[in-house]
């Protein structure tokens, strides 16, 4: 391999002086400095974004909205990577969203930096470390446009554009490993480039028009010489001496302005003859939107006219005519019906409005949730005719249900936000209940939507998109934030993921219900059956569980800051790894519970019970544990510096006298286990349980 070489003098007495450093083949500095470069850009996004999720999984400091630059990011890196993106703006530790600012902006700055020294100087700090320099055709710097493109478009856009045509549709996708080694693969497959009839260079330096050359001592004359392809390396004569006056060779580079004309010339064709085509097509599918419309309008009006109840028709003509209104499925016809289902009484034709809806499908729901939203204002208004108008929002609550059953999965981003499609509170009685149990409404808009005492057992609320697979950018995901679902029944309902802010739960049924990765901020789940419910990294900051049993539950990863959890029921409940700082269980049945390695910091468990619960590596500081239950449970590896265990049962009490129960023979089955413990930060130990922490192996000051 040829590569353009610098030739420079060497003084005979300064190399006597010092010894002669290794001079690694230029390839090799070039690699290098490379990696170099993209370290110290890469580290400084890494590191201060490590240090955010450290802060953000053990500070106990108040969380504050994510940064919308950030979330914006997300989404942007999300969708092109096919990774699942959170909905809504999420809380993080104000440290964190700092951190992770500065870890967007970091590498951004360093990059502009790199470039603007590559293109003013012809190096960048580590290429001036490994004696590398980046020139044009004149053997100057190549400015900062040269540099744009042969940085921007030549080393990066086109090779990771290629890897990532060949990962999307590979077998392969979306599994970000093979991306990335097909990406570093196809960058440094670039760079080691490919020998043309002259010299074999990088693909972006060909494309810059640039030369990659060995510069250890620029601050010499240098003499510029670019050998064919065939020719070996030749090394100059240590007396051979440069004039600084002579200029440097110029790099001849053939270009064709014959091929450059000819690609102009096709590209302006091919634009004038796309834009007369698609003029064209826009011009008669306007044409035919209007002759649709002009007889859609005739069939309406002879329609209309037959329907009237003074029409002089049969009822039966009034029917057949109602249908043929739901065929035509216009924004005129709709309306009409929608209208037309408040204003009827006759049973039979009530029933055949509601066909002819269901008919008309999805596109009937907007509609229907206008009307909807008048009928609920009216009843809340008050007024005489308020049974009446109970009467006509059930016979429109009713076609909703329908046209959601029938067209189960083809709804997506349907918009039902606000309607009203159950009682106002659990005390009023209705003649409508909604039903939709095993349906999909994955993608439907349910915001501040009453579903109370709906149900949905079964159903899915979140389906995969376009690519087929789960947790990808495309999967379809129903919103559910601040919607009322008192007394609704959502057991085994797929909601992984679904946004579920602020939303009323109480008394709800979701036994075996899939919340994975669920959002459940500030969420009422006040005595809710969470039974076997699958709630793994799921959000439920400031939440309300109070009385709610979630027993065998998942919690894993979950984060459960500041909620509220008293006298909750959450035997066998797996919450490792949970976030639960500043978490109330008041008088809360933890009995077998696996809290390993969960964050417990200030969390209040006064009074509640934790005998058998799993607390190995648990971070307990400043835990109030004061008439606890702690019997059988596993402290070993756990943080109790400031816990609280004022009236604290580490064993049952068997009896009385003194420290007799230490001696008990079957005392160590039923007692908690603090081998190796270290309770010296604890407060308020008693006599007793500094004895029992003494002979059972904890650690404490006061042990002998």
């Amino acid at each position: 391999m040829t590569t353009p070489t610098v030739r420079r003098n060497i003084d005979q007495s300064s190399q006597s002086q010092k010894p002669e450093k290794a001079n690694f083949p230029l390839p090799s500095r070039r690699l290098a400095a490379w990696a170099v470069e993209i370290t110290l850009v890469v580290a400084s996004g890494l590191i201060p974004f490590g240090i955010g999720v450290y802060a953000n999984s053990r500070s106990d400091i108040q969380r504050v909205p994510l940064n919308p630059v950030l979330v914006l990011t997300e989404r942007a890196i999300a969708r092109p990577l096919a990774l699942p993106v959170s909905y809504g703006i999420r809380n993080v530790a104000s440290p964190t969203n700092f951190l992770w600012t500065i870890a967007l902006l970091t590498p951004i700055a360093l990059s502009g930096w790199q470039l603007y020294l590559l293109g003013k100087t012809g190096s960048t700090i580590p290429k001036r470390w490994f004696g590398v320099r980046v020139v044009n055709e004149e053997g100057k710097a190549p400015g900062l446009r040269t540099v744009i493109v042969r940085e921007g478009l030549g080393r990066w856009t086109a090779p990771v554009s290629i890897a990532y045509i060949l990962w999307r549709y590979s077998f392969a996708f979306p599994n970000l490993g093979l991306f990335t080694f097909l990406a570093l693969l196809m960058v440094l497959g670039e760079g080691m480039g490919w020998t043309s009839q002259k010299r074999r260079r990088a693909f972006h330096d060909q494309l810059a028009g640039t030369y990659t050359i060995d510069a250890k001592d620029i601050n010499k004359p240098i003499k510029t010489r670019v050998e064919n392809a065939s020719e070996q390396p030749q090394l100059e004569n240590d007396n051979q001496v440069t004039s600084s006056k002579q200029p440097t060779p110029k790099l001849n580079i053939v270009r064709s302005p014959n091929f450059t004309l000819f690609v102009v010339g096709v590209t302006s064709m091919i634009a004038v003859l796309s834009t007369l085509v698609g003029t064209q097509i826009y011009i008669q599918n306007q044409e035919s939107q209007r002759k649709t419309q002009l007889i859609n309008s005739q069939k309406f009006l002879e329609l209309v006219k037959q329907i009237t109840p003074n029409s002089g028709v049969s009822d039966e003509e009034r029917q057949r005519a109602i249908l043929a209104l739901g065929g035509i499925n216009d924004t005129q016809s709709i309306k009409y019906l929608v209208d037309l289902l408040v204003k009827e009484t006759d049973p039979n034709i009530l029933d055949t409005i509601q066909q002819a809806l269901s008919n008309i499908g999805p596109q009937a729901l907007p509609e229907l949730k206008r009307m909807n939203q008048f009928l609920a204002g009216e009843l809340e208004s008050g007024g005489n005719f308020r049974n009446i108008r109970q009467q006509q929002l059930n016979l429109n609550q009713q076609a909703i249900n329908k046209i959601l059953t029938v067209y189960s999965g083809k709804i997506n981003n349907i918009d039902l936000s606000s309607v009203q499609l159950g009682p106002k509170s659990s005390e009023e009685s209705s003649v409508f209940n909604l039903v939709l149990e095993n349906a999909d409404l994955s993608g439907v808009m349910f915001k501040s939507a009453n579903l109370n005492q709906a149900s949905l057992k079964a159903s899915r609320l979140r389906s995969v998109g376009e690519d087929g697979r789960w947790d990808t950018y495309d999967d379809v995901i129903a919103d559910l934030s601040k919607a009322q679902l008192k007394q609704a029944n959502l057991t085994e309902t797929n909601l992984s993921r679904v946004l579920m802010n602020r939303s009323d739960l109480s008394r709800a049924t979701l036994n075996k219900a899939n919340l994975s990765n669920a959002r459940l901020v500030g969420a009422n789940l006040s005595s809710t059956q969470l039974i076997g419910s699958d709630l793994q990294k799921a959000i439920l900051e400031d939440a309300t569980l109070t009385g709610a049993d979630i027993s065998d539950a998942k919690l894993m990863e979950a984060d459960l800051y500041a909620a509220q959890l008293g006298r909750v029921s959450a035997i066998g409940t797996q919450l490792s790894h949970a976030n639960l700082t500043n978490t109330n269980w008041q008088g809360a049945d933890l009995s077998e519970a696996y809290l390993d390695h969960a964050n417990l910091t200030n969390a209040n468990f006064s009074a509640a019970r934790l005998a058998g619960a799993v607390l190995r590596s648990a971070n307990m500081k400043n835990a109030n544990l004061r008439n606890t239950d702690i019997s059988r449970a596993d402290l070993r590896g756990a943080n109790l510096e400031g816990a609280d265990f004022q009236g604290t049962i580490l064993f049952p009490g068997k009896q009385d006298p003194g420290d007799q129960f230490v001696q008990t023979s079957d005392l160590g089955s039923q007692a908690a286990i603090v081998q190796g413990v270290d309770f010296t930060g604890a407060k308020n130990l008693d006599p007793q349980q500094l004895a029992f922490i003494c002979t059972k192996g904890g650690i404490h000051s006061r042990c002998p």
